[in-house]
């Protein structure tokens, strides 16, 4: 009987778990067992890995052999344990000495021997680093992702042959020149700047609001008057994430695999822009086994854009729901439930019916009454009561059109960097960080508005125009205002204006 062990690394979600390689090699006729939960693509590893050794001058064992995933109970996913497995299988046959049981394994095997790129390198590691590992093996091409993770010694390799020799086994090196040393980049969005947007002052300063407060915002109006222009450039209004957030985001995108490690962490809020025709699968996350983020996830720290809103399925809209209260996406299914943040601004944008003549006057619009309805009813009442902002976009005159370009976004953003160190200072000590986020009942029992200040909030509740979510999300935005004016608490007329940029002209 002979046993070889290593370590990987499993992740369910955002939470990795060491994983314990086990293979054990007895007398028998010649088989290969992998047992341990193995999804579908880890239980093909058995034809990955023995076609492997043998492409590697390496032979596979002529016995029975068992490799176990231990913990067993845990659900495992992917091709990322190729590398483990064959190490396992090669220490138990004797061909080279055991690895240090501190050293994780991370790669799938191609036929050829070659070690590939995998995902969830970045989170991967850091629970490696966490778990007392203190080196990694990954592929040639996660290099540079691993390297982001203090702490740890990682060696690149690519050719299983490559770390066998290390080990110490008696074998010739292949050299590939078609060997891929880097990983599948992504396209960096263009730089876009505020200045592009001509006209729309409401709807300029709506957007200054959102990025301050980190509020979620709809704008409405025909085509043509710059919706998604001013959509797109709320990212470029944003600060920096913070390291902790920066690592987040980018183990998120190293799960979706992607993310181009070329880059470093990712430090700038992402933005996500699903097309109307996607599932829900691919807004909140999905697929067999394990399910992977979604676009939802992807925007997290930054901001999820649904251009032409009322177009999307009413069950995508619906499962925006959750994050948007919550902050996380629980994706369960029957493989395991796996948990992803999703704190994302959302930013909706919406014509004012099918034609899209609606408009102003609206002359032009050959839409009947009830079609209007049934076009804006696609937005529920409980989505759109989440979005703290709601502006109509209207058609630009010529004389606007034709004056000087507005404030660049870098000018803007320095406020709203302003603006957000004045919420950190009053926040400090609490788990929020922007006012969006902050709960109605703690504003009113730490920071109340008094009767004065909130007499027209309490009366628009009153007469119904406003539910308790919509009031305690116009006080959110009345702090947004009074911190990009430097007011240490908002007044009358902050809350007024907060109303105005929650209530449609068409709401009433």
């Amino acid at each position: 009987m002979a046993v070889g062990r290593t370590r990987s690394v499993a992740l369910l979600g955002m939470e990795g778990h060491l994983i314990e390689v086990e293979a054990h090699l007895a007398a028998g006729l010649p088989a290969f067992s992998l047992v341990g939960r193995p999804d579908a693509s880890l239980a093909e590893s058995r034809e990955r890995v023995r076609a492997a050794l043998h492409s590697s001058g390496l032979a596979f064992p002529q016995r029975r052999v068992t490799v176990n995933l231990w913990p067993a109970d845990l659900p495992k996913t992917g091709s990322g344990f190729d590398l483990a497995i064959a190490i396992a299988v090669l220490t138990a046959a004797g061909v080279m000495r055991p690895p240090s049981d501190r050293i994780v394994h991370l790669g799938e095997l191609g036929l050829d021997g070659r070690v590939h790129t995998v995902r969830g390198v970045l989170p991967a590691v850091i629970e490696a680093v966490r778990a007392g590992c203190s080196q990694v093996v990954v592929p040639i091409a996660n290099a540079a992702e691993a390297a982001l993770v203090p702490g740890v010694q990682v060696r690149a390799v690519a050719h299983l042959a490559e770390l066998a020799a290390i080990y110490g086994a008696d074998v010739e090196i292949p050299h590939y020149d078609e060997i891929d040393h880097t990983s599948v980049p992504t396209t960096a969005a263009a730089a876009l700047d505020l200045r592009d947007v001509v006209g729309q002052n409401e709807a300029r300063f709506a957007l200054e609001v959102a990025a301050a407060g980190s509020h979620h915002l709809l704008l409405a109006g025909p085509p043509g008057t710059g919706k998604t222009m001013l959509a797109a450039r709320l990212p470029s209004l944003l600060p920096d994430l913070v390291e902790s957030e920066a690592v987040e985001v980018t183990s998120l995108h190293s799960i979706a695999g992607v993310f181009d490690p070329a880059a470093g962490l990712i430090t700038r809020p992402p933005m996500e822009s699903p097309h109307h025709t996607a599932s829900p699968a691919a807004i909140v996350g999905g697929g067999t086994g394990v399910p992977r983020p979604g676009a939802a996830s992807r925007a997290h720290r930054g901001v999820l854009l649904l251009d032409e809103a009322p177009e999307f399925g009413a069950r995508v809209l619906e499962t925006l729901r959750q994050p948007l209260e919550s902050g996380e996406l629980v994706l369960a299914r029957g493989a395991g439930t796996a948990r992803y943040p999703a704190r994302f601004q959302l930013v909706l944008t919406a014509n004012p019916c099918p034609c899209g003549k609606g408009g102003g006057k609206g002359l032009d619009c050959t839409c009947t009454v009830p079609q209007r309805r049934r076009y804006l009813g696609r937005l529920s009442g409980p989505l759109l009561d989440r979005v703290d902002l709601q502006v109509d976009v209207p058609t630009s005159r010529v004389s606007a059109t034709m004056a000087a370009s507005g404030e660049s976004s870098s000018v803007v953003a320095a406020r709203v960097a302003d603006a957000r160190e004045r919420m950190t200072s009053r926040l400090n000590g609490t788990p929020w960080r922007t006012n969006a986020s902050v709960p109605g009942a703690w504003l009113r029992t730490h920071h109340p508005l008094g009767r004065d200040v909130s007499a027209d909030l309490e009366r628009a509740v009153e007469l119904g125009h406003l539910s308790l979510r919509g009031a305690d999300r116009v006080q959110r935005v009345a702090w947004s205002l009074a911190d990009l004016a430097s007011r240490e608490r908002p007044n009358r007329d902050d809350v007024g204006r907060a109303m105005t940029l929650r209530m449609r002209s068409h709401h009433g």
